[in-house]
């Protein structure tokens, strides 16, 4: 059985934001949404630093849904529109089974990784984007990272991981303990997020 994580090293991520703005253009997603943030400790705007000048620090943690292996959000959704997929460990969505309730958004401890399609989807261009395989966004709908499924369908990599300008993601199976994801987390000092949730994330921080 495959479990797929990230590894992102917090060291190297420059907080360029390319892994957010490719996430939306590779996934068509509406105006003001957004799955995956680059946060900095400073405060709740971009690019805060901590500290008061001159005498400042930054650091960026980019945060998106974690994919846990034992997900809140799965056990309570009433309709099993949010489910982890059994043979990759991938926390997904189904937008035709969602029927808006928001208990997943309430369940998850990791603040604003999923958000709710309050009216019809609206775009910025009169076009779609991204991939063509990318499921059409719903009205009344919750939606989060797919960690790109359309494209691990086809063999590819998530697209944030693709395009990371600081070489800072990696992406693969978790169980494998020869895959480069698993080396680092095993190899590396490495964090969760809220690990007193119980959730176990599969995203991990290398610091």
């Amino acid at each position: 059985m495959m479990r797929y994580g990230f590894a992102i090293d917090t060291k190297r991520c420059i907080g360029c934001h390319t892994c957010s703005v490719a996430c939306r253009i590779e996934n068509n997603l509406p105006n003001g949404t957004w799955w995956n943030r680059a946060l900095t400790d400073g405060g709740a705007e971009m690019d805060t630093p901590v500290g008061e000048f001159p005498d400042v620090t930054m650091s960026y943690l980019t945060v998106a849904c974690q994919h846990c292996e034992n997900p809140a959000c799965v056990k309570v959704c009433p309709v099993g529109a949010t489910y982890k997929d059994p043979e990759t460990g991938v926390v997904r969505q189904d937008y035709d089974k969602c029927i808006g309730c928001r208990m997943c958004m309430a369940a998850c401890p990791y603040t604003g990784v999923r958000s709710f399609n309050w009216e019809e989807p609206a775009y910025t261009v009169g076009f779609e984007m991204g991939d063509a395989d990318v499921a059409p966004h719903q009205q009344h709908t919750v939606e989060k990272c797919t960690m790109c499924w359309h494209r691990l369908a086809k063999g590819e990599e998530p697209m944030c991981v693709k395009t990371c300008l600081a070489r800072a993601r990696f992406w693969g199976d978790l169980d494998d303990p020869a895959s480069e994801v698993a080396t680092l987390v095993r190899e590396r000092s490495a964090k969760q997020l809220l690990p007193e949730e119980g959730t176990n994330p599969s995203v991990y921080y290398l610091v």
